[in-house]
């Protein structure tokens, strides 16, 4: 047999779903571990893979896919509108931008907004405006705005935002880093405090982390962060990327606690599962710094990303889909609060973002969510200790109570083969 028929019989012997995963695994850059499973299709809750097997997501897309997958609202909002125009330079208005950003600004209670694509951008987007804001507004001297950050943040992937991580695999070999970062352990209000000096711009803070294990701070923080910032006329931003539209429970994880940021990023749940839609709001003096030609995106506020956005924010607030988080979440957190396993050192999170700690003596996190995946459930792992639960907005109780008794077999499971000797 000739090396090309070899080559050709192989291939015909190779299962769709390994067929997939090689061409990923040859052609792709290896900065993901999925876990094994193709997926070609999604409903609501629901993923499928090839061969049609249900999967519950209880991870959508880290908030992305917060209305479910393919809503047909935002599907038709999408395809009516790609069927008209999609795409244009900024250099011209169009009839979607406006209604979009009046619809974004009044939810927020944010006095502008500027529409950009990914998280990474907007958070980046934020920074500029910031140190703007200091030089020119604060007086800074030029070069000497420094911004401050909690330890534990995520907010991206680009050299500026990993410059600032505490998380060492995020900045390793992608040095030299941006100057004019500082960082303060996350929930400890005094310790900001301390850290702010004359050149302190803007203090850059997620209400709730999710990347570090849905870390939660302590209540009032956010109170005492925002008193502190107005005190100091220090910029405060919330990083909402994640937590934001509905994601605890609330339009905003700072509404929690009744407060008004100065500047916002948000992302994910805007594009409706559809689209890399995010932008950057702020008030007034912050949002005046950027005149024409100092910021921009090619794609960033384009008529397709707009319609989808008004679309999203609209079916957020006609459905109530943030009280619905927060209902569905607080029964999430009592059946896992049940299961009364000692595998589980911690629940914690508020609304539908929930992260499930587990003693790695028992398993790691991963090890959970790949029995999970065998049970018909889909997570993804934090660190190797933390599993997260953060699943489409409209979920349904039965959906989950179907997660929690998979989690509940595959603790059992995972226990039995521990007492197994080796």
């Amino acid at each position: 047999m000739t090396t090309a028929a070899r080559a050709a019989a192989l291939q015909a012997r190779t299962t769709p779903i390994a067929r997939a995963i090689e061409l990923e695994n040859r052609h792709g850059a290896h900065n993901y571990h999925p876990l094994p499973v193709v997926l070609n299709r999604g409903e609501g809750v629901w993923l499928f893979d090839e061969q049609g097997r249900r999967y519950l997501d209880m991870m959508s897309a880290y908030s992305a896919v917060s209305f479910g997958h393919s809503h047909p609202v935002l599907v038709r909002a999408l395809t009516e509108q790609a069927g008209r125009l999609a795409i244009t330079s900024r250099a011209f208005h169009t009839d979607r931008l406006g209604p979009f950003l009046e619809t974004l600004c009044r939810l927020t209670g944010m006095a502008r907004a500027l529409p950009m694509n990914s998280g990474a951008e907007a958070v980046e987007t934020a920074i500029k405006a910031a140190r703007k804001w200091a030089y020119k507004v604060k007086r800074v001297p030029d070069g000497l705005a420094q911004i401050l950050v909690a330890e534990g943040n995520f907010a991206g992937r680009t050299t500026t935002i990993v410059g600032f991580s505490s998380e060492a695999q995020y900045r390793d070999g992608f040095g030299p880093f941006a100057p004019g970062f500082a960082s303060v352990p996350f929930g400890d209000a005094q310790a900001l405090e301390a850290a702010i000096t004359p050149h302190t711009a803007a203090f850059i803070v997620e209400p709730i982390q999710g990347e570090a294990g849905i870390v939660v701070p302590p209540a009032g923080y956010l109170k005492a962060v925002r008193e502190i910032c107005t005190r100091h006329n220090v910029l405060m931003i919330c990083d909402e990327v994640q937590t934001g539209l509905g994601r605890t429970g609330r339009m905003l994880a700072c509404d929690h606690e009744g407060v008004r940021p100065d500047g916002l990023t948000l992302g994910k749940a805007l594009g409706g599962g559809l689209l890399p839609v995010s932008a950057f709001l702020a008030r007034e003096d912050v949002m005046a710094q950027f005149t024409p030609g100092d910021h921009g995106s090619t794609f960033g506020g384009n008529p397709l990303a707009a319609a989808v956005g008004e679309a999203a924010l609209e079916l957020l607030e006609r459905e109530q889909l943030a009280r619905r988080a927060h209902d569905q979440g607080v029964y999430l957190m009592a059946q896992l609060g049940k299961l009364g396993h000692p595998a589980i050192i911690d629940i914690r999170g508020k609304g539908l973002l929930i992260g499930v700690e587990i003693d790695p003596a028992f398993a790691s996190a991963r090890e959970v969510c790949e029995a999970l995946m065998a049970e018909g459930v889909l997570s993804k792992d934090t660190h190797g200790t933390v599993v997260r639960l953060a699943p489409p907005l409209v979920i349904e109780r039965e959906q989950i109570d179907f997660a929690v008794n998979a989690m509940r077999r595959v603790l059992v499971a995972l226990a039995e083969k521990e007492a197994i000797p080796a």
